[in-house]
């Protein structure tokens, strides 16, 4: 199988492991990831935030891009994944305004949790665990994007998602039911109103805890970055460590979980690093 890939800024910065992670998982599904040509950033949030010309023209041309090939394009981060979609949408009602032509591409853009969720590669990924995930109590988080607005998305059950559940029970994790797995993390806002990321990612760290959780495990780089990093550990207790959705298949499917991966975390993941022995994370995984 080959998909296009578009990975965003953020898996190229902050969110680099969970690039290489996505990259991983799919070379063990034999998935051919043929990488957009000299694509470029999609305009979330900075662009779509103060112009709408220029938020819809960055992500446009990565589809224009990405067309030739013919291939579903694969996107790991919720932001891009709404601008992509937003930009298809935008293309197939008035391909002429946005001077793009005939556009009546075949390709599928998909969101990395949806993708990996499809019974079929759900059950392959399944057959080659080697060290599940021991009933890790894990919360489920989504945040908004790639969800709302549903006109956008085209998520079919945007309230109450089921992917990343139905990941990580095949991977032996046991995910809660809780209150905040769709909550906005104000992601956003991080820089400009620190106070407001505090009380949202309060209440979701607070709500995972109350539900029995020891950790979360997301699908996207911004809601990972803000949820671990706006955790205070005087406010906060336990903190809660944030797993992207491809770390956690990786070390389920290899059994292993590096120490040098362990290090990229502002929260200690020793939730996950006390499921695998000591032998284990010594043994370092190339990916």
């Amino acid at each position: 199988m080959k998909l296009s890939y578009y990975p965003g800024c953020s898996l190229e910065g902050t969110a680099l492991d969970y690039d290489k992670s996505v990259r991983a998982i799919c070379r063990k599904l034999e998935i051919d990831l043929v990488e957009i040509p000299d694509w470029n950033c999609c305009g979330a949030s900075s662009a779509h935030m103060t112009d709408h010309e220029t938020g819809m023209r960055l992500p446009i041309r990565n589809l224009l891009l990405a067309n030739p090939a013919g291939h579903d394009i694969l996107v790991p981060c919720a932001a891009c994944f709404q601008r992509l979609k937003a930009a298809d949408k935008a293309l197939r009602e008035d391909p002429g305004f946005w001077d793009a032509g005939d556009y009546k591409p075949d390709f599928k853009i998909l969101h990395i949790s949806s993708f990996l969720a499809q019974p079929g590669i759900l059950a392959t990924m399944e057959a080659k665990v080697t060290s599940n995930l021991k009933g890790l109590p894990i919360a489920c988080y989504y945040g908004c994007l790639s969800l709302r607005n549903p006109r956008i998305t085209d998520a079919a059950n945007w309230e109450r998602p089921e992917t990343l559940e139905r990941i990580m029970t095949a991977m032996g994790a046991k995910p809660v039911a809780w209150s905040h797995k769709t909550e906005c993390c104000s992601g956003s806002l991080t820089m400009a109103r620190p106070d407001i990321a505090e009380k949202l990612v309060g209440d979701i760290v607070s709500a995972a805890v109350r539900a029995g959780a020891t950790a979360m495990v997301t699908d996207c780089p911004m809601c990972q970055a803000n949820v671990e990093s706006r955790q205070s550990g005087e406010t906060y207790a336990p903190a809660m460590p944030v797993f992207f959705v491809t770390e956690l298949l990786l070390a389920a499917i290899t059994g292993t979980y590096p120490s040098k991966q362990q290090k990229v975390h502002l929260v200690s993941p020793a939730a996950l690093s006390r499921i695998f022995s000591d032998a284990t994370l010594k043994k370092e995984v190339s990916v």
